[in-house]
């Protein structure tokens, strides 16, 4: 499989240059157009170019001939490769392992707290602390009590001696940046991440605002989508709609193909649940941007407007201003029309696709005191219920006070015979819960998302 993998990357290779030299004969001069992109590490995509077009005013692209003739070939070329790597990554993926599952390519991670009972979804990698985290352990009940800042100290000097061969202070940095909304501090440890341990820098997924976000938990209604996005999904659809949770969970991370009908169908459903203002988690956002960027090339409309207008809302949920705005003028160059223009996305989250499907108990974005009414809330959800799934992917903050009821009243289910887990932890969060005794073989599991 490796020998495939390998043959076909160097097909790749010869391909883009073959794009290249025939339509420029000027590799370097289409290359000066191409940088790498901090939301898809490893992805070509063209320099921002200046997006702040107006109605009316499209005489000033139509002047620049040259320079928008290079622009369209960089913009087919960089599709093509998107699209070999999206094929390159399906073959991976179905060879790969599940995550959970005992086969791995790199050093065994702790196992789960126990053993997925046989038929049960597979998991993700168990929560743990390295064997001597000082750093770590301090830096979890700062950031718990309100102490964002000097957490972020007690682990940027972490970095020097302990994170030189242990990743989990770079990851609590990274959740710490996002649940802030600091991008900027994101992108510069990211970089250092990413050579420090020689891997793709991770992207940028911050996490709701807690100032602006909904006090809202309970059971979510939530779909997953995939592999291939058409109108047959309407009907659910039309159920995630009806539904009168005012929790949604959409999850696209297994969609590989699309096409206009089933863009349109979720198009829809996305505009509809941002107006309703209902709390919306959305998973996979990066897997479905990677299979839509293949399909739009500008100037060409054989693909129809609604894939276009999905990816501006995915770009639009998912805040990502700079993207929206470079691709809003590419459908503006395409259609000949006006751009769409930028709304900050209020009460959406984002998370990595869930390998477990079936109802979620979501949790709020801050959690503190006494938290009586959240553990009421889960007591009712845990009736009849033999496996409680709480998705933790909202969760920007617990304090130690409602971290500790939190697991004192799941260590009661657990009495009776039920399994719990904490699925898409923050890695300040994980850690805050493991060092309280979660995750230690007493049936509650805590899983952190990956980076």
């Amino acid at each position: 499989m490796r020998a495939a993998h390998a043959e076909r990357g160097r097909a790749t290779v010869m391909h883009v240059l073959e794009l290249v030299h025939l339509s420029t004969g000027d590799p370097m001069g289409l290359f000066s157009f191409l940088k790498k992109k901090s939301d898809a590490p490893g992805e070509a995509v063209l320099a921002p170019a200046d997006t702040h077009m107006r109605a009316g005013e499209p005489s000033r692209l139509h002047s620049e001939a040259e320079r928008e003739r290079q622009r369209d070939i960089a913009r087919a070329t960089a599709a093509k490769i998107d699209e070999i790597e999206l094929a390159m990554s399906a073959d991976i993926f179905d060879d790969e392992p599940a995550w959970g599952s005992p086969v791995r390519h790199r050093p065994a991670a702790p196992l789960a707290d126990q053993p997925p009972q046989p038929g049960a979804d597979e998991l993700p990698e168990a929560a743990a602390l390295p064997a001597s985290a000082p750093a770590v352990e301090e830096s979890a009940i700062l950031y718990a009590n309100g102490q964002a800042a000097a957490a972020e100290t007690l682990l940027r000097e972490s970095l020097a001696g302990f994170g030189q061969a242990e990743r989990l202070p770079w990851w609590m940095l990274f959740d710490l940046y996002q649940a802030s909304g600091r991008e900027s501090d994101f992108d510069s440890i990211a970089i250092d991440y990413a050579s420090q341990f020689e891997t793709s820098p991770p992207t940028w997924q911050p996490l709701q605002p807690i100032a602006d976000s909904l006090p809202q938990a309970g059971i979510a209604a939530a779909e997953s989508f995939g592999p291939m996005l058409d109108a047959g999904i309407a009907p659910r659809l039309e159920r995630l709609l009806a539904a009168n949770s005012p929790l949604v969970r959409v999850d696209v991370g297994a969609v590989r193909s699309a096409d206009a009908g089933g863009c349109a169908q979720l198009l829809a459903a996305l505009q509809a649940l941002r107006k309703q203002g209902r709390d919306l988690v959305l998973a996979g956002a990066d897997t479905l941007l990677t299979t839509l960027r293949p399909m739009l090339v500008i100037g060409e409309r054989g693909a129809g407007q609604a894939p276009w207008l999905l990816l501006l809302e995915l770009l639009l949920l998912t805040g990502r201003e700079k993207d929206f705005e470079e691709a809003a003028m590419d459908y503006c160059v395409t259609f000949e029309v006006s751009p769409p223009s930028f709304e900050s996305p209020r009460h959406v989250s984002t998370a990595a696709p869930a390998p477990v499907g079936g109802d979620r108990f979501l949790l709020p974005p801050l959690a503190t005191g006494s938290c009586g009414p959240l553990l009421d809330a889960i007591d009712a959800y845990a009736d009849g219920r033999t496996l409680l799934v709480l998705d933790c992917s909202r969760l920007a903050r617990i304090d130690y006070a409602c971290a500790s009821a939190l697991l004192a009243r799941l260590r009661v289910h657990t009495l009776q015979g039920r399994r719990v887990e904490l699925r898409e932890l923050n890695h300040l969060a994980a850690a805050l819960l493991r060092l309280l005794g979660g995750g230690d073989g007493g049936g509650i599991g805590l899983y952190p998302h990956r980076y």
